[in-house]
């Protein structure tokens, strides 16, 4: 064994002793205290025991006890200046918040239209460029077209197949080699073909002064098909245009082997 387990043991040892003779101690002395007899038919107040010594305090007199007064109603406070001072900043928070709130929907309302407006140009412009692409590209057609058919009425007319100039009378001639001729201050464009009687001439409802250049599509059988205006036009007003087209549709041209594209171009002057 160990020092420090003897004295573990000496320690237990006596702890276990002292706390023994302090029960015995209280026990003598609960069986030695002297009980007082109490009389009969005489009550005694006594008071309050202190410190379980048996000393008797001395009886005071009682003392009536207050009943509690009824409850007055609270009345309502005033709002303080601390309340007044938070609700104002609840307040201007709301509105600030508010103030937010619309400040950002403008701001997508405006990014939203502009995006629009980008997204409108853009279409437009393709149309635009696709319109041109069209336009070119019809006007590329007739150009080899027309380059074809003066090229094939060119060939007609030196063939010898016509039966000349000539034979009738102004420019109503049939097999015209030269392919072209003009009446009444216009002319017409048609290779190989010469106009049958005289060439239609626009009303007179007009007041325009310049030139609008028809194009022409002529059947095998002399009858124009297609009029629209063309390359070589310097009057603007529409309704200008539409007579000359409406007076090249009734032009008659002689016969040939194929549909043929020229032109008829007429000059406006003043009334």
């Amino acid at each position: 064994m160990t020092k420090k387990q003897e004295r573990h043991i000496v320690a237990t040892t006596g702890t276990v002793l002292f706390l023994l003779l302090v029960f015995l101690l209280l026990w003598f002395i609960r069986l030695t205290a002297v009980v007082p007899e109490e009389e009969e038919g005489v009550e005694v107040a006594f008071g309050e025991v202190m410190e379980a010594g048996g000393y008797m305090a001395e009886q005071s007199e009682a003392v009536p006890l207050e009943q509690p007064s009824a409850a007055a109603p609270e009345q309502p406070s005033a709002p303080s200046n601390n309340d007044l001072m938070t609700q104002e900043d609840e307040e201007s928070l709301a509105l600030q918040k508010e103030q937010e709130r619309k400040e950002r929907e403008r701001k997508q309302a405006e990014a939203a239209e502009k995006q629009r407006q980008r997204e409108e140009q853009a279409r437009l412009e393709a149309e635009r460029k696709a319109r041109e692409a069209a336009e070119a590209a019809e006007k590329a057609k007739q150009a080899e077209a027309i380059a074809k058919a003066n090229q094939m009425g060119s060939l007609f007319g030196q063939s010898g197949n016509t039966t000349g100039s000539g034979n009738s009378q102004g420019a109503g001639q049939k097999g015209n080699p030269v392919g072209h001729g003009s009446q009444g201050g216009n002319s017409w464009s048609l290779g190989g073909r010469s106009i049958k009687g005289t060439l239609p001439q626009p009303s007179n409802t007009f007041n325009q002064a310049g030139k609008v250049v028809v194009q022409i599509r002529v059947n095998a059988a002399g009858q124009v098909v297609d009029a629209r205006e063309t390359t070589g036009t310097n009057i603007s007003d529409k309704q200008t245009i539409q007579l000359a087209l409406d007076a090249a549709k009734k032009a008659k041209f002689t016969e040939g082997d194929h549909d043929q594209i020229g032109t008829i171009t007429y000059n406006f002057k003043f009334n």
